[in-house]
């Protein structure tokens, strides 16, 4: 089960965690960056899954899923709100410290200097799980027996070896996935919810509802009307 992360872990702060530690897939409603400041882990999710260390910063998107696992040394993660931010991206801060300092004082600004200075240079891993979740978010896999049988996998341990490393089933992290960029077609333009349904690869508008409402515990209308109110408030900033 995915656990729903709240609004407030949105603010800017520091997270500490333990050597070897871990944690199960959980889901974060809000935009944010998490910058490395020591130590190390392996985050797998929406993005895919990286090996990150001191320096390098993983930019979320709304809704977006992921579960760690940390080094031998543990690890300190700056935690930076990016309202507005779309686009979930893996990169690299020359000056990670610059940054830290900044946000005592000015977390905007230091979130711009992140996003200003990021430079797209992280270590992501390329094992058959993460293959193959490249390709359910490309929408190449037609069939998981098909894709088994091509990669040389057992089909009978494709589910559990994906799971392992992402904390999902191979269906479920595609689901998951199309709902989310469903939502985000949703926020960014005013097509109507059969198109943006068509667009992001469902059979129907009714499929997009349910699996919207699943991810977001809204539907796609009621979504799109509570963020336009929120754009209106001058509660979103798009950097």
């Amino acid at each position: 089960m995915i656990r729903m992360a709240h609004p407030a872990d949105a603010r800017c702060a520091v997270s500490r965690h333990g050597a070897s530690g871990r944690l199960a897939r959980h889901r974060h409603t809000t935009p944010y960056a998490a910058l490395v400041i020591s130590g190390g882990y392996t985050e797998a999710g929406d993005l895919g899954r990286h090996r990150v260390r001191p320096g390098d910063i993983l930019v979320h998107g709304r809704f977006d899923a992921h579960q760690d696992r940390f080094g031998a040394r543990g690890a300190q993660v700056l935690n930076l709100p990016l309202p507005g931010i779309t686009r979930a991206l893996a990169g690299r801060i020359a000056d990670p410290d610059a940054v830290a300092r900044l946000a005592e004082s000015d977390v905007s600004a230091a979130a711009a200097l992140a996003l200003e200075t990021i430079a797209f240079d992280v270590e992501e891993c390329a094992d058959w799980p993460d293959l193959l979740a490249r390709a359910l978010r490309a929408g190449a896999v037609a069939s998981l027996a098909e894709w088994a049988f091509e990669a040389g996998v057992a089909a009978s341990s494709l589910s559990r070896g994906f799971r392992l490393a992402y904390g999902v089933s191979p269906k479920r992290y595609r689901a998951e996935y199309r709902a989310r960029r469903a939502v985000e077609a949703l926020l960014a333009a005013s097509g109507s919810l059969a198109s943006v349904a068509a667009d992001a690869g469902f059979a129907d508008q009714a499929h997009m509802t349910r699996d919207v409402a699943a991810l977001t515990g809204c539907a796609p209308g009621r979504l799109r009307r509570a963020h336009v109110k929120t754009v209106q408030d001058g509660a979103v900033r798009t950097l």
